[in-house]
């Protein structure tokens, strides 16, 4: 019995051998020189990307950090005054993205379950997917036009932040239908012929299985959509206008919320018109304020949509 029996020094070697004779194995793979130059060339463009990044931002926080006060952040611009404040802008932003939001992402959500759960395959998806597609590609500042002519003369809404949420409404649908489409298509058909055969409804279904499960998904078109809303300038100078009033607050409780209320018939001008109309007329510390701003708006929003997608995935 013993002699057949190999000594822990034997079974080393011959391990050591097989290693160094197939060395190229599952575990250890020799790269050949194309897949070194590919994988160079991969962390090569991911370092150019977050390199380009990260030089814009610092570069416009460098250039801007210093004008944003807290006399910048609460003040508007007057001529009389002699004052540059954005507090205005601030405001008719947060109404538009909250507006637009408010209308596309229900009809983005609904219109996406529709055609992936609902609607049989034929002309009528292949058209509504046609239609989405090309709304997709169509530039903003034909948007803008389309909303000046359609929401502001024919139902009368004229230069208003609803005119333009609406308008915004129609260029975020497409990305709110697509990225809801391609979560709702990466959940498994096993979960739906589960909760089926259990005896629960389709909407049954839907609502407590696919939406659950697709939200960190759904999110993600959010912030995508957000992100356009807050850097849209062409479209919103078609037909939110340009307005940098504040909403006077005084009185009553009920007064006030009225007060807010119909500011949504108002002209406003969100930041990134105002950083338009500062740069045309030469401000460029301005403008540069009102960008490092800009930037800081986005990044906490897309920290929030990042914490929910966490909290709810």
């Amino acid at each position: 019995m013993t002699d057949n029996v190999l000594s822990d020094d034997t079974l080393y070697n011959r391990a050591l051998y097989i290693n160094t004779q197939y060395d190229d194995t599952l575990y250890h793979k020799r790269k050949k020189p194309l897949e070194t130059f590919l994988l160079a060339a991969v962390y090569g463009a991911a370092s150019i990307s977050i390199l380009l990044l990260l030089g814009i931002v610092g570069y416009v926080f460098v250039k801007g950090f210093r004008n944003v006060t807290w006399n910048f952040l609460t003040t508007v611009t007057s001529t009389l005054r002699r004052t540059a404040g954005i507090a205005g802008n601030i405001v008719n932003t947060l109404y538009i993205v909250i507006l637009t939001m408010v209308v596309a992402t229900p009809v983005g959500i609904g219109a996406a379950i529709y055609l992936n759960e609902y609607a049989k395959p034929g002309r009528l998806v292949d058209l509504i997917d046609f239609a989405t597609e090309t709304l997709a590609g169509i530039p903003s500042v034909l948007f803008g036009l389309f909303g000046m002519v359609f929401f502001g003369e024919v139902l009368g809404l004229g230069y208003s932040l609803l005119s333009g949420a609406l308008t915004l409404t129609l260029m975020v649908l497409p990305l709110l239908i697509r990225s809801t489409q391609e979560a709702l298509r990466s959940v498994p058909d096993s979960y739906r012929s589960g909760a089926l055969g259990m005896g629960a409804s389709k909407w049954y279904m839907i609502r407590t299985i696919l939406l659950p499960a697709t939200m960190p998904g759904i999110l993600t078109g959010v912030i995508l959509a957000v992100g356009r809303i807050v850097g849209e300038s062409a479209a919103l100078l078609f037909t939110a206008g340009s307005g940098r009033l504040l909403p006077r607050l005084e009185g009553d409780f009920l007064d006030n919320l009225g007060r807010l209320g119909h500011k949504v018939f108002d002209t406003g001008g969100t930041l990134t018109v105002e950083l338009y109309l500062q740069m045309q007329d030469g401000k460029y510390d301005v403008a540069f304020g009102v960008g490092c701003v800009l930037l800081a708006i986005v990044l906490c929003i897309n920290l929030l949509m990042k914490f929910l997608a966490a909290k709810l995935g």
